[in-house]
């Protein structure tokens, strides 16, 4: 079997295909860091770290680009409100951020982008937009419009008249000097008194939203690429306007291949969000929690999912965790130089089995949820074989597989909560 991945565009899973001839390219939304971070944006993150994971476990070489938005309208008023400079201000949570994923065992992405290094791309882009007839000038500000796209809305699947509501409520402002529909999106703006702003030929300002991405994700990986993902919530209105005004500018379709979004976290029966106030920290999950036991948490609901977050189901990703890292500590007990009991060929029938019903499950869509129950089953092996060889075996596979591809430690000093957990076979 080869790997599949869901498309939203196409609104189905595909076969996932590399452009071939150079590496395969990931673009990844990044965090807009303004505020504090939450256990939804983790979910997001470790998603697409386990796609980055398993795509170098397949023998791809990977581009991995995760972009920071360190300019937009939420950064600029949130430093306005804090009397902070809005760098520093990104900074600040960017380091809290990184520091957080660190902990959950992120891989640090190929290239790590910031807005407001990449003004340039993002005018070149605009510029091109208005040869091409789909952006006009007004006001000082330059405007993507919306009719010269016919399929404006083919990855939302959103009929116009539901499009300006969502638009309204995620930035758009339909009164704006100049737009001739209220659902044309900002490519340039001017810029307010005490914001940043960059020369353009349009007048001083700064750039819109959506032409970042654009803007970025061509700079490290092309005019078109394999995957790009974010948040669910980016589907609309940003995701759909980085296709019309990438494709229209160079005049190539698809500009992704495969558009992936990660499910929402919902607490308390409603989305988790900074507006609404019903965060669940990572800083404070990690106060009490290894990351280990958070990671497994998150991997234990697929990827395209909106999940209930319960605290009990972390208690029981706790237990969980420490029983692979048991079964690995005893794999290395009994044959610390073990690495090369993984060979496929040479697999005891059992770990072979579980092996390969980890790998299925993977290459359907990253089904994780279904892919962890055979890392436990190996687990299990380990942790209640008397035949020595085979103990070692299935321990040593379940780090194989539960680092390399679910980014599981495996190896950490154990929570005191861990330490007092039962072990099960």
């Amino acid at each position: 079997m080869s790997l599949s991945l869901f498309d939203t565009r196409r609104d189905a899973v595909h076969a996932f295909e590399p452009i071939g001839g150079r590496p395969i390219g990931l673009y990844v939304c990044g965090v807009t860091p303004y505020d504090t971070g939450h256990l939804g944006h983790a979910f997001t993150f470790v998603s697409f770290d386990v796609l980055h994971r398993y795509l170098r476990y397949l023998g791809h070489e990977v581009t991995y680009v995760q972009n920071l938005t360190d300019v937009d309208d939420d950064m600029l008023r949130r430093a306005r409100e804090l009397g902070e400079d809005y760098l520093e201000l990104g900074n600040r949570h960017l380091t809290t951020f990184l520091t957080e994923m660190a902990s959950l065992n992120w891989l640090p992405p190929t290239h790590y982008p910031r807005a407001t290094q990449h003004t340039g791309q993002m005018q070149e882009l605009i510029a091109r937009l208005l040869e091409r007839g789909h952006a006009y000038a007004a006001a000082g500000h330059v405007y993507f419009e919306v009719d010269s796209d016919p399929r404006y809305g083919e990855l939302s699947k959103l009929p116009r008249d539901a499009m300006l509501p969502i638009a309204n409520e995620r930035g758009n402002i339909p009164e704006m000097p100049g737009k001739r529909n209220p659902l044309d999106f900002v490519l340039w703006q001017p810029s307010a008194p005490d914001e940043p702003q960059w020369p353009s030929p349009w007048g001083p300002g700064r750039p819109g939203w959506h032409i970042e991405c654009s803007a970025m994700s061509m700079a490290y990986l092309g005019e078109q690429f394999e995957i790009h993902g974010g948040g669910a919530d980016l589907i609309f209105p940003h995701h759909e306007s980085e296709i019309a005004q990438s494709e229209g500018a160079t005049g190539k379709r698809p500009f992704v291949r495969h558009w992936m979004h990660a499910g929402m976290l919902r607490y308390r029966g409603e989305k988790m969000s900074k507006s609404l106030g019903n965060l669940v920290l990572v800083r404070e999950l990690l106060a009490s929690f290894p990351g280990d036991a958070v990671r497994h948490y998150l991997v234990s609901h697929h990827y395209g999912d909106e999940v209930e977050y319960e605290e009990a189901d972390l208690e029981a990703s706790a237990l969980q965790s420490a029983r692979l890292r048991q079964a690995c500590r005893r794999a290395e007990e009994l044959e610390p130089m073990g690495s090369t009991l993984t060979d496929p060929a040479t697999l005891a029938p059992a770990v072979a089995e579980h092996r390969a019903r980890f790998l299925a499950a993977m290459d359907n869509d990253l089904d994780t949820p279904a892919a962890l129950p055979e890392l436990h089953a190996l687990a299990a092996i380990c942790n209640s074989a008397d035949d020595g060889p085979l103990a070692a075996q299935a321990g040593w596979m379940v780090r194989e597989l539960g680092a390399r591809i679910l980014g599981l430690r495996l190896v950490t000093v154990p929570s005191a909560r861990e330490a007092e957990a039962p072990v099960a076979a």
